[in-house]
């Protein structure tokens, strides 16, 4: 008669004998992942510890050292004639821009998600087009046109063009936010006696700010980064922005003054950060409700 032993479980250490013993080849791969790694993003901090060092150094230079801690750098930017005006004027462009965009992009975006008219995809793909163009392909019959409007040289010339250059974007980004948003929402707002409009301002422009905000962070971002097209259609120094500010006062010195070239490039990456912090919340309200609704 044979006799059943009982089966012993398999404890901790019998688990950690049984596991597959990783090979050297599987170590040196990992070390080799974490190497390339690490000089991507010492390759990717170098040039922004360098900016930052360099901003509050008193001996600023050309190589990364140790700064002797000082603030005279940004000081000289605030004083010297010329330099916080180019600061003003980014700040005045980008900001009249980006709310140029999105007061064109939500109703525009609106009229796309909400009627069906005839090619309305076709439009659609083609607005699309615009964005995918160049800008540089097109920047010399814009400068024209702007001569023969008369807005050559002129702020509002600058923001019309540039808002032009963001306002497909903020159509597709917009658009896709209003589609998800329920019809029958504003049909309940319509019972209520709102009419078209105002239902569309109650009901479906503040359920879509996840959207404004991330159309807003891209729009700012892209115009207050925009080189060729404030180069070409203003020519009067008084009236450049930063990003040409910068280009000038590095070429056309014979000694480039790192101090306050670095002060002048820390204060251009300051209003970006900061109207991201702002808009965060939204982006991240955007990204949640994405998920969730998928």
């Amino acid at each position: 008669m044979a006799i059943a032993t009982p089966v012993r479980p398999l404890t901790s250490e019998t688990q950690l004998t049984r596991r597959p013993q990783r090979g050297a080849w599987t170590v040196l791969r990992q070390v080799g992942v974490y190497l390339i790694i690490t000089v991507l993003a010492l390759c990717c901090v170098i040039p922004f510890a360098w900016v930052l060092l360099t901003s509050v150094d008193a001996n600023a230079g050309l190589y990364l050292q140790l700064p002797t801690l000082t603030l005279d750098n940004f000081v000289d930017f605030f004083t010297e004639e010329g330099t916080p005006r180019l600061l003003a004027n980014s700040i005045w462009i980008a900001t009249a821009s980006t709310a140029l965009t999105l007061a064109f992009g939500i109703f525009g975006a609106y009229a796309l998600s909400r009627y069906r008219f005839f090619a309305r995809r076709t439009l659609m793909f083609g607005i699309l087009l615009i964005r995918v163009v160049p800008p540089t392909a097109t920047i010399v019959p814009l400068y024209m046109i702007m001569i023969n409007l008369g807005l050559n040289n002129t702020y509002t010339g600058l923001i019309l063009v540039e808002a032009a250059y963001q306002l497909p974007l903020a159509l597709w980004l917009l658009k896709g936010f209003i589609d998800s948003i329920p019809m029958e929402l504003e049909e309940a707002a319509w019972i209520d006696g709102c009419s078209r409009l105002k239902g569309a301002w109650r009901v479906v422009f503040p359920l879509t700010r996840p959207g404004i905000g991330a159309c807003a962070l891209f729009s700012f971002i892209n115009v207050w980064g925009d080189f060729l097209t404030p180069l070409v259609l203003l020519q009067s120094p008084e009236k450049y922005p930063i990003s040409i500010g910068m280009f000038r006062a590095f070429s056309g010195r014979n000694q480039v003054d790192w101090g306050l070239l670095t002060a002048t490039a820390v204060l251009y990456m300051v209003p970006t950060v900061l109207l991201y912090l702002f808009v965060r919340r939204y982006l991240l309200r955007a990204t949640v409700s994405g998920a969730l609704k998928g």
